[in-house]
């Protein structure tokens, strides 16, 4: 917020794109509360707000283009071709591991000026990519290592097929004393349901683990369904329920993996853990422990691999989101510096990513280098230069 208070008041505009409708109405209330004085607009799939007023999509649009909307904030939604700003210069992306390259690379292309803004990325798990950008030395970044006071690591296991029903009776335990849980699958319904089999049937479905919660496991318990083809109100109806300790259990898709906070939820237990990745595991993970209560995170599977099963170990090893990710760097490569992958080998040759001295002296004598070369002498090499620039965010 002082980033963009400080870009507002340089007569520019700012902008912040959050993954989800939740998460980005939490932002637009936050900052306009705090400021106030300052036109904040919100851009979602199905809102369009001016200082808490609903506007047509048109009134919206054309107020940012002629730069009457100091910060805009919104979802997706944003980086969508016919929105465009008058002089953006901060562009800022919430929960970064929930975005692609090309969607992040899309907020330096609704500029009217031309010009690239600054960019400031937010995440509590970087993804592999991220690092290794910070390696090569593109991108700069600041760590917040401290918790927040009183809370406590939250305990994580790692639950065989066997042991399923003892986690059951300790959840139906927790919820006696008031407690609440949340339930992650990795899809919202079975394939079965599209008619015939493949691969996939084995994958936990929120409809199915909806069912078989409220009829079989917990019968005398109240069980909410959460996923993202759920309308607007379906969705605030729900949220607003469980924050008000009427659900005790609510079973959901990755659309709870940021931007929600309900204190009073103790216990995260996520289907499927093989197919989230470490990042969004953590992220899940951060849904519980946020007051005062002891919070536990429990990983389920029905078959691991080894590469899974490694991942799984140092989720439960580790509560640090930077030291997460600098193993999920070893475990799946950094991707491409200049392309959209995010994982994978890297396209330039060297021994290891992991040297970082080898970095550092790469990096000073790249430096070097174009400190003392005179691109004004190339003037073809300088427009290449410049075109890149326009193009590329090194982010």
């Amino acid at each position: 917020m002082m980033a963009m208070l400080s870009t507002v008041k340089a007569d520019k505009q700012a902008v912040i794109m959050a993954p989800t409708e939740i998460l980005a109405k939490q932002h637009y209330k936050t900052i306009n509360e705090l400021l106030r004085g300052l036109r904040v607009g919100l851009l979602t799939r199905v809102d369009y707000k001016i200082d808490n007023q609903t506007y047509s999509k048109k009134k919206l649009l054309g107020d940012i283009v002629k730069g009457k909307i100091d910060i805009l904030i919104g979802t997706h939604a944003i980086i969508q071709d016919d929105v465009k700003f008058k002089n953006l210069a901060l562009a800022i992306v919430d929960e970064q591991h929930r975005f692609g390259v090309e969607q992040r690379a899309k907020l330096i292309k609704i500029n009217k000026l031309k010009k690239v803004p600054h960019l400031l990325t937010m995440t509590a798990t970087p993804i592999p990519r991220t690092l290794a950008l910070n390696l090569y030395g593109d991108l700069d970044i600041s760590m917040i290592k401290e918790m927040p006071k009183d809370r406590k690591n939250v305990i994580t296991k790692l639950v065989a097929p066997y042991n399923r029903e003892k986690a059951y009776e300790f959840i139906r335990d927790r919820i006696k004393k008031g407690r609440q849980v949340f339930v992650v699958c990795p899809r919202i319904e079975s394939s079965e349901k599209k008619g015939g089999k493949n691969n996939w049937d084995e994958i936990k479905a929120v409809e199915d683990e909806y069912k078989k919660l409220n009829k079989e496991v917990f019968p005398e318990l109240e069980i909410g369904m959460m996923h993202g083809k759920l309308k607007k109100e379906e969705k605030e109806k729900i949220l607003k329920e469980f924050r008000n300790n009427i659900i005790n259990i609510l079973v959901s898709t990755s659309v709870i993996e940021v931007g929600i906070d309900f204190p009073n939820a103790t216990i995260m237990m996520i289907e499927g853990t093989e197919r989230f990745g470490l990042a969004q595991l953590h992220q899940f993970r951060g849904r519980v422990g946020r007051g005062k209560h002891q919070s536990y995170c429990f990983l389920f599977s029905e078959s691991l691999s080894q590469k899974s099963y490694d991942r799984l170990m140092a989720l439960i090893n580790c509560n640090d989101g930077f030291e997460l990710a600098e193993k999920d760097l070893q475990i799946r490569g950094p991707g491409e510096v200049c392309g959209i992958r995010q994982s994978g080998l890297p396209d330039l040759k060297m021994a290891s990513l992991m040297d970082v001295n080898l970095l550092k002296l790469a990096r000073c004598e790249a430096t070097n280098f174009v400190e003392k070369f005179d691109v004004k002498k190339f003037p073809r090499l300088r427009e290449k230069i410049e075109a890149f620039n326009k193009i590329i965010h090194l982010e």
